[in-house]
């Protein structure tokens, strides 16, 4: 029995069978190896915070948001309510 052929049908599509499941187990187990730290953060806990990039697009939206607060805080229509709004704090209070 040195070869393949030399082995009855049934009892070689079985061997055949047994080795490729043990194959891909291997597979499956060399895959998680290579990938652990990140299939563990994945399943095992939710994500806490941004990446890097996820980071850099809020900042930019935030910067951009404050500058334009900062333009319509600015504007004379928005000076004058605020003005108003603390004349009018300040003569109830006194």
């Amino acid at each position: 029995m040195d070869t393949m052929s030399d082995v009855s049908p049934p009892v070689a599509t079985g061997i055949v069978n047994r080795m490729k499941t043990m194959a891909q187990r291997v597979n499956e187990q060399i895959c998680l190896l290579d990938a652990r730290g990140r299939l563990r953060t994945v399943t095992e806990q939710p994500e806490s915070g941004l990446a890097t990039a996820e980071y850099a697009v809020v900042m930019i939206a935030a910067t951009g948001f404050a500058g334009l607060l900062v333009v319509i805080l600015k504007s004379g229509t928005v000076e004058g309510l605020l003005n108003g709004l603390v004349e009018r704090a300040l003569s109830v209070g006194g």
